[in-house]
């Protein structure tokens, strides 16, 4: 679900029409400047809401609105899709101070980038990262990066979730499961 981000109003833009004249090229009066069109860039991520009939695509990735078909001014809106928490990874050097050390419950994914299942849990832990945020930490480790911790807590098959509150271990999830059977192993813990 979108939620509005603002909202904007761009009046159109005024430049003064050049006059024909035997030295002025042709080409200079075709430039983008005496259509007299503003040029957005596409950005990946957001909606743009522009009346239909102001809108123009032309090739490449900008939006045109031009202002012959422009009222004297267009109201763009932004809509930003749902946010995600990036899950910062920890490596072997900051494994006790963000997790041993946490005051809160850490939620830890032992992961490989060659594992498919891996792959298929990403998106359900940045999911909760996002959901649990403030009540909730959310690591992963990289086991081909950091061996030592996934033997040090007997990882031998991953993905493998295990939730630590204050500095233990208290509840390991081996593969790729459903976001409930890891919201219900959290709420233990909260």
């Amino acid at each position: 679900m979108a939620t509005l981000l603002g909202s904007l109003t761009v009046p159109a833009p005024t430049f003064p029409k050049p006059k024909p004249t035997t030295t002025t090229p042709l080409s200079a009066l075709a430039s983008p400047v005496h259509r007299r069109s503003l040029r957005l860039p596409h950005v990946k991520g957001l909606k743009l809401s522009v009346n239909s009939s102001t809108l123009n695509r032309s090739p490449g990735s900008f939006l045109t609105l031009t202002s012959s078909r422009l009222s004297r001014a267009a109201r763009i809106v932004c809509e930003a899709q749902e946010t995600t928490v990036e899950v910062a990874a920890v490596t072997d050097a900051t494994w006790k101070s963000v997790v041993l050390e946490s005051e809160s419950p850490v939620l830890v994914e032992f992961w490989a980038p060659w594992c498919g299942p891996c792959r298929m849990i990403h998106p359900v832990i940045d999911e909760l990262a996002a959901q649990y945020t403030g009540k909730l930490k959310c690591y992963k480790v990289n086991t081909d990066d950091c061996p030592s911790i996934a033997t040090q807590y007997g990882v031998r098959s991953i993905p493998t979730v295990i939730i630590f509150k204050n500095g233990e271990k208290k509840e390991a999830i081996i593969g790729a499961v459903p976001t409930t059977t890891l919201t219900t192993s959290i709420e233990k813990f909260l």
